[in-house]
């Protein structure tokens, strides 16, 4: 791509000017409204639509966006790392507007409940039949991590996700949760269940021989252009999960491969490369900088929803990279104009799916509530009523896996509780009412035994080091893209701007130094591991809940912070 940094800028005035979170009267409703969302000016000669993360969650939902995420290094205070009033006024996003509601965490209980829930993919469906209906030949790509994070996910092993995106018109995409289910499901998927959907990922080969798994890249004809579309899964698969599920594979960035995809793609006559990516958009970020002839990044994994993209220069040009949110909130558009072999320019819109807003297609309705239907009295069964806000997603404990900790520590009888960082799960008002399908929302994957065990002082003290490490190490390509590790029981203090072994301080049980050589009694959950044979988290979880009837508002064990005053990426 040849955009300079002022042309660039110059499409994004383009863009905003076209409608992005600029329109809108906030009382209109109906046709008007949708309009007004939706109707996204045709651009160029190449349309891409685009989504992830959504965590399987086929009917809308609830999800809060952070609060907490911040950045570190070249990584501070830019996008991913904006949130609240900093991500609205870096994009333009009026305050107390309907895309303010969509893109952070202010006042999020009250703006719930005025524009209703988000995503869902009868609602999606209809979204994007609108916007192929004014771009013949549209490509359909989905990110990654769809079919794992519901109940039902978990117990078909995904099969009503890949119904669900077959319906949809997916056309192409990579995976990372999907891996978790193990190879050879994976492979049964991709081989025999998915088609005609492409299932790319140029960063998985055998561990023996380096032979490639997966297809890492597809050439696609849009409207007479040539368009190559390049896999990336998520690298760190055997690290962030148990190594069992794909022992015979490995991951990792590999970005000399993946130059050897482009420059083939480029060779072969592609005038547009497109990297449909599950890095992470710290990883990509880095990664637009050293690998050239990728025209665009299509991210997820780190469920960042950036309004627009940000243009990276390279040697040979310029790369933009994207990164769509996660749990079907949220619809990317990508217009490109491909002139003289190449893209000359460009459009892009994140559009928020807001439910309320557009009507649910009929045949995708129909085959979500027979998917569901098996389960459907399972799923609803009431475990209690929350009178707080639950929510997971920030770099620290929010109140879903406070929660969670909380259950831990008093089932177990134990000292301090651990629940991961996943950046996944839904989120639920007050006065709503905790059912299976709302626990499992939170904990439906593959290796969910609740483990027991001791741990000296100094141990704790390095586990808490290695997760802060993968959050907030100062180079992407170490970073993982999880949150911190969930405590219960135990205080201390991060500094997320120090070095490695120095970020976590002042440990603390019930107000006592935690002691180097003493042992604790440690619960936990999903471990990497081997399985312990404990029960799963949901069933300990859920006889907590029935015992309680009523959850009041969780107390947050958040750490007490240091070296981040004034950084954008922490609302004040």
């Amino acid at each position: 791509m040849s955009l300079s940094r002022r042309e660039f800028l110059q499409a994004l005035a383009t863009a905003a000017a076209g409608g992005f979170a600029l329109v809108g009267d906030e009382d209109a409703r109906g046709e008007a409204a949708a309009a007004a969302q939706y109707d996204v000016p045709r651009f160029g000669n190449v349309s891409l639509l685009h989504f992830t993360d959504t965590h399987a969650q086929l009917l809308p939902v609830y999800f809060r966006e952070p609060s907490a995420n911040i950045g570190v290094g070249e990584g501070a205070n830019r996008p991913p790392h904006l949130v609240g009033e900093a991500l609205l006024r870096a994009f333009g996003v009026r305050a107390g507007t309907r895309e303010a509601h969509a893109f952070a965490s202010l006042d999020f209980e009250r703006a719930a409940r005025r524009y209703g829930r988000m995503g869902g993919f009868a609602h999606l469906a209809t979204l994007v039949a609108r916007l192929r209906a004014s771009r013949p030949g549209a490509l359909l790509l989905d990110g990654g991590d769809s079919w794992q994070g519901s109940a039902v996910s978990l117990w078909t092993q995904g099969r009503d996700m890949i119904a669900a995106q077959k319906r949809l018109g997916v056309d192409v995409m990579t995976g990372h949760w999907e891996f978790t289910y193990g190879a050879a499901r994976v492979r049964e998927a991709v081989t025999k269940e998915i088609a005609p959907i492409a299932f790319l990922a140029q960063n998985v080969e055998t561990a023996d021989f380096g032979d490639p798994v997966f297809e890492p890249w597809t050439m696609r004809e849009v409207n007479g252009v040539p368009v190559a579309i390049v896999g990336q899964a998520f690298p760190y698969v055997p690290i962030a999960h148990p190594r069992r599920f794909v022992e015979q594979w490995s991951f990792g960035i590999q970005e000399a491969r993946l130059q050897k995809h482009v420059d083939a793609a480029r060779a072969k006559g592609a005038q547009a490369v497109v990297l449909l990516s599950h890095n992470g958009m710290d990883v990509d970020l880095k990664l637009a900088a050293r690998v050239t002839g990728i025209d665009v990044i299509l991210g997820g994994h780190t469920h960042d929803a950036v309004p627009a993209p940000v243009a990276v220069g390279n040697a040979r040009g310029t790369t933009l990279v994207t990164n769509a949110g996660s749990n079907g909130k949220f619809l990317a558009v990508l217009d490109l104009d491909v002139r003289g072999g190449k893209v000359a320019d460009a459009r892009y819109r994140l559009l928020p799916v807001f439910a309320s807003l557009l009507s649910a297609d009929r045949e995708m309705a129909a085959l979500i509530e027979r998917t569901r239907a098996p389960w459907r009295e399972r799923l609803a069964a009431p475990l209690a009523v929350t009178e707080g806000l639950l929510y997971r997603r920030g770099n620290f404990n929010g109140s879903t896996d406070q929660l969670i900790v909380d259950a831990l520590l008093e089932a177990k009888d134990a000292e301090i509780a651990f629940s991961p960082g996943f950046r996944w799960g839904t989120a639920l008002l007050p006065g709503e009412t905790i059912t299976m399908e709302r626990l499992l929302d939170q904990t439906a994957i593959t290796y969910p035994q609740v483990t027991l065990s001791e741990m000296t002082g100094e141990t704790l003290k390095s586990v808490l080091e290695d997760i802060c490490d993968n959050l907030f190490n100062p180079d992407p390509y170490y970073q993982q893209g999880g949150d911190m590790v969930r405590v219960g029981g135990m205080t201390y203090t991060c500094r997320p701007t120090a070095a490695m072994g120095s970020r976590i301080v002042d440990m603390r049980l019930r107000g006592k130094p935690i002691e180097p050589g003493r042992r604790y009694k440690v619960a936990g959950w999903a471990p990497v591991g081997e399985a312990s044979g404990e029960e799963p988290v949901w069933d300990l979880v859920a006889r907590w809940l029935r015992a309680k009837k009523r959850i009041a508002p969780p107390v947050l064990n958040r750490p007490r912070l240091e070296g981040v005053a004034g950084n954008r990426g922490l609302a004040s």
